[in-house]
């Protein structure tokens, strides 16, 4: 600590707080001083010129003292242990998976009798979706919350919720829960008091007398949902203004220009560390800052005050980590890591959305070119940090790579990316694949795409028709698709239901909240009968779930596969083959995949120009063991299969 007016005035309310310098608090001081410095530069960045400024600011110090205090014994000594290890999330013994609770086991005490399914696979992380109270039809599948701190009563309680995650501590087990940090429901409190005309409360959001500001904004803002809500602004008839709903009608964007509502999701975060958080999900944080004249996504603020957040985070909650929701451009998803002096300073973990979409690619091409032109800003994420990688999740697949990348590969990118939405909707001639385009634009032919692994892959398709060799050939992909994900870096996070192959799920369209949004036929309803059907050799369900649990516990073996920013491309020497290298001290593993629906060559000089040449390869997948043969010879690899290749000669 030194004599600067900043660490006096933090002395001052440490103090009045009663905080034990010398020995029970003397780590969260530590924390405290280390980075009040930064706090105060970032938070000066945007509120400095506030009205607000000085009281806001020291509700923020209050409140990071408030929470270490109602801290538990237990999340501390948690929080000692991982700041020890140091970046904890990038170890390979880490496999999540992410679920609905209600549409997996009904509510959260059914979660927690659940457990065992989870052990028995292999699955020591869960990412439960949103949880908390949102208004029945106009939930947004829990992303527009009316009470941060309120379980919805469809889920169990706020009791049911702490009991489940003390359970999961027991078994060393992580959790993620998500805060909504863009938006509330528009019957959250504040958005209620808005209405009702209290002008306090209307500065937690956007709201304008006329319709002038916000036809300004439109015109450089583009809709998020075009088909189902259109424009970005809604008149409120309550409190005669126009509020911003940039999503949705019924969700209305926080106002991050007033440092009151930074102090207000502050409490929210924190909060849900001392429940026991391990990785908190900041949903859509690229719309976080919004600035006239601009699309109001990704703008240098958002970054400044994910920034702050984290640095408020590792004073309170060192233990607990970030991940960033956004669903950007190459380019710009790894700026959520942080950037110049901030590198590795923002978000811990981000979505591989780019990996995903270039996986989907591939399997729809038969062509990894297009996956390998686009590996340059992935590999720009910075050590310390760590992709979340999935094959699929609750959302819609973006194909967000740019079309340069597509061209690079050899294409044109307009066919390209009409092909694979024909694709994977099942329009296109031979295709097995049982999809939807979701959030279709008129005006750019832009598309997303719903489905489930399973179904998207073929399955369904394949069942239909009866078809035997369709029907093993989809059950290869989607081991193919897991593997990648599996493998290739990062914390992988599988979506529920695709450890069983479960297809398309149609009910959504006999429910009038669900039946618009079609990707809900990919956030299916389990069934225990049919997962039941993972103990009878022969069944698709056994099939998969057996092959899931053996590549995770082939990850958890192998600390290779820890992220280390280890990863390295092999360059191409087959159009159907994609292929990295792991690397640790002096072991290297080859993982090589096959996209093709026949077999693929690949010379052995692939594994030989990597540096020391191997003569005896083991395949962890198989357990075989390869002699590296002269270069005009091949590597065979089956239809839609791989091979996790370590040298041992």
């Amino acid at each position: 600590m030194n004599d600067s007016p900043l660490h006096q005035f933090g002395l001052q309310l440490l103090q009045s707080h009663k905080i034990d310098f010398k020995k029970n608090d003397k780590a969260f001081v530590d924390h405290f001083f280390a980075h009040i410095d930064e706090i105060e530069f970032l938070f000066n960045q945007i509120y400095g010129g506030h009205s607000k400024r000085n009281e806001a600011f020291e509700a923020l110090l209050n409140a990071l003292i408030l929470f270490y205090q109602q801290r538990t014994a237990i999340f501390k000594k948690k929080d000692t242990a991982k700041v020890k290890k140091q970046n904890w999330f990038l170890s390979n013994e880490i496999t999540g998976m992410s679920l609905y609770v209600d549409r997996f086991s009904g509510n959260l005490k059914g979660l927690q009798e659940k457990l065992p399914y989870f052990k028995e696979l292999g699955v020591n992380f869960l990412h439960l979706m949103p949880l908390f109270e949102s208004p029945d039809g106009e939930s947004d599948g829990g992303y527009a919350v009316s009470n941060f701190r309120k379980i919805d009563a469809r889920f169990g309680s706020n009791e049911d919720l702490y009991d489940l995650i003390q359970e999961m501590n027991q078994q060393d087990m992580y959790v993620m829960l998500d805060i909504v940090y863009n938006h509330t429901s528009h019957h959250h409190e504040w958005a209620q008091k808005a209405k009702a005309g209290d002008a306090y409360y209307q500065d937690f959001f956007y709201c304008y007398d006329t319709q002038d500001i916000p036809n300004q904004f439109d015109q450089n803002m583009p809709e998020i949902f075009p088909e189902s809500s259109p424009g970005n602004f809604t008149y409120i008839p309550e409190c005669k203004k126009w509020v911003m709903t940039v999503f949705h009608q019924y969700q209305w964007d926080l106002n991050y220009s007033n440092p009151s509502v930074f102090v207000a999701m502050l409490d929210h975060v924190l909060h849900y560390a001392n429940l026991g958080v391990d990785i908190l999900r900041i949903d859509a944080p690229a719309f976080i800052w919004k600035q006239m004249g601009t699309s109001c996504q990704n703008l240098p603020q958002a970054h400044t005050l994910l920034r702050l957040l984290k640095q408020c985070v590792l004073v309170a909650s060192p233990g607990m980590a970030l991940l960033g929701e956004a669903i950007v451009s190459p380019n710009e998803i790894i700026k959520y890591f942080g950037t110049d002096e901030a590198i590795a300073k923002e978000c811990d973990v981000a979505y591989n959305a780019t990996q995903m979409a270039l996986q989907w690619d591939a399997l729809a091409t038969g062509d990894t070119r297009v996956m390998l032109a686009a590996q340059h800003p992935i590999m720009q994420k910075p050590f310390g940090c760590t992709w979340l990688s999935y094959t699929r999740c609750h959302d819609d697949i973006g194909l967000g790579y740019d079309d340069e990348m597509i061209e690079r590969a050899g294409f044109n990118a307009y066919q390209h990316r009409t092909y694979l939405k024909n694709y994977f909707a099942g329009w296109q001639e031979g295709s097995p694949a049982a999809g939807a385009l979701f959030s279709v634009n008129p005006k750019t032919g832009d598309a997303r795409i719903s489905g489930s692994l399973a179904s998207l892959c073929g399955l369904e398709k394949a069942i239909e028709w009866k078809s035997e060799i369709e029907i093993e050939h989809a059950l290869k992909k989607i081991i193919l698709m897991q593997a990648m994900t599996l493998f290739i870096g990062g914390i992988p996070m599988l979506f529920y239901g695709d450890e069983l192959a479960y297809t398309n799920d149609y009910s959504y369209l006999q429910e009038a909240g669900k039946s618009y949004d079609n990707r809900w036929m990919h956030r299916p309803i389990i069934d225990w009968n049919k997962n039941e059907k993972r103990n009878e050799v022969g069944s698709y369900e056994n099939t998969i779930f057996t092959a899931t649990k053996k590549m995770i516990a082939l990850r958890k073996s192998l600390a290779i596969l820890s992220d280390l920013k280890n990863t390295n491309w092999m360059p191409p020497h087959n159009i159907h083959i994609a292929g990295f290298v792991r690397t640790l001290e002096n072991k290297k593993l080859y993982c090589v995949f096959n996209y093709k629906n026949s077999a693929s060559f690949l010379t052995w000089y692939a594994f030989k120009e990597q540096g020391e040449r191997p003569s005896v390869l083991h395949d962890h997948w198989t357990g075989q063991n390869f002699k590296v043969g002269n270069d005009h010879e091949h590597f065979v690899l089956a239809p839609y299969s791989f091979a996790i290749l370590e040298t041992i000669k």
